[in-house]
């Protein structure tokens, strides 16, 4: 009779086991876009190769506005903020100033962003079950970006560029009136810059004085093509949130008065070339201690309570289940 009870509860765990692993499997991960900037920003959604599409790959998100899409397990891709669009007069052609994917519709239907972008990439339940993910600048800058997971496990910490880098973007980068920042490798095509061909490997290529500005303003950011190891992070079972302008909330979280109205910052010389200041040290301080604190802040997972009320009744079931038989 005894082993009989063991038996059911080896059983009962086995079971509950593969239930949880199926169910991670096909709940996947909320993923959830915010738009704090005081303009409309365009999402645009790339799938990896051999991933499938999702049911979207662009809408729009007003100010103020967020939007929430479920994204299966085993999903690799990226994401990013489209500005300035509009449907032309002359072709009725939906293009975008920044980070365009020349659809010509608010639907990327798989194609990429144009850069100058800044991009969130992921990789979602890849080595080890785990999930992970970056903000790279490396194919350049259009609008501030924050990715902050909220999981069961890894270090799930934030990570982006919540900072406004085109108002410090050197004029040889600078599109435009200062709509996006572009690379060094878009802006001049050499190897160097592009880690190509001679220099196609993390020994050959280093980081050049545009790549150590970007990382200065935004130190958990890909600044350039071989800058993992500061800035890819893992999450386990993780949900997400992708914020567009995320300063404006620091700086009405800061103040203390939801009510209040960000400060206007003091505008630096954007023809000045790039340099490593005490001003830039304070930068990236700010700036990381500005992501610690979001990362361990406000965000909340509804996945995490579901899985701790499954695994609970899960628990009481199978002890139950055990002693009465």
């Amino acid at each position: 009779m005894e082993l009989n009870k063991h038996s059911r509860l080896i059983f009962f765990i086995f079971f509950y086991a593969c239930f949880f692993a199926s169910w991670r499997s096909a709940h996947g991960s909320t993923f959830k876009f915010v738009n704090n900037c005081d303009y409309t920003v365009w999402p645009g959604i790339l799938s990896g190769a051999g991933t499938p599409p999702l049911p979207t790959t662009g809408f729009q998100l007003q100010t103020g506005a967020s939007q929430s899409l479920n994204i299966p397990t085993g999903w690799s891709g990226r994401f990013w903020g489209r500005t300035g669009c509009s449907i032309t007069s002359t072709n009725n052609q939906f293009t975008c100033a920044t980070g365009d994917c020349r659809s010509g519709t608010v639907e990327c239907s798989g194609a990429g962003a144009t850069p100058p972008a800044t991009l969130a990439e992921f990789t979602l339940g890849g080595s080890g079950g785990k999930d992970f993910y970056d903000v790279s600048l490396v194919d350049g800058y259009n609008l501030p970006m924050v990715i902050d997971g909220t999981g069961d496990g890894g270090e799930c910490m934030a990570t982006g560029c919540p900072v406004d880098l085109n108002k410090r973007c050197p004029k040889e980068l600078r599109i435009g009136d200062g709509q996006a920042c572009r690379s060094a490798c878009e802006a001049f095509g050499k190897p160097e810059y592009c880690c190509s061909g001679a220099f196609a490997n993390p020994n050959t290529c280093h980081p050049s004085v545009y790549s150590q500005m970007f990382k200065a303003a935004c130190p958990r950011s890909y600044s350039y093509a071989y800058d993992d190891a500061t800035s890819t992070f893992t999450c386990v079972a993780a949900d997400y949130t992708i914020t567009f302008c995320p300063s404006t909330v620091a700086r009405l979280k800061s103040s203390g008065d939801p009510n209040s109205s960000p400060k206007p910052k003091s505008k630096s010389n954007s023809d000045d070339p790039p340099r490593t200041t005490t001003a830039s040290t304070a930068i990236l301080a700010a700036n990381d201690a500005w992501l610690a604190g979001l990362a361990t802040g406000d965000a909340t997972s509804m996945r995490s309570l579901f899985h701790q009320i499954i695994i609970l009744t899960a628990t009481i079931s199978t002890l139950l289940f055990w002693f009465l038989l």
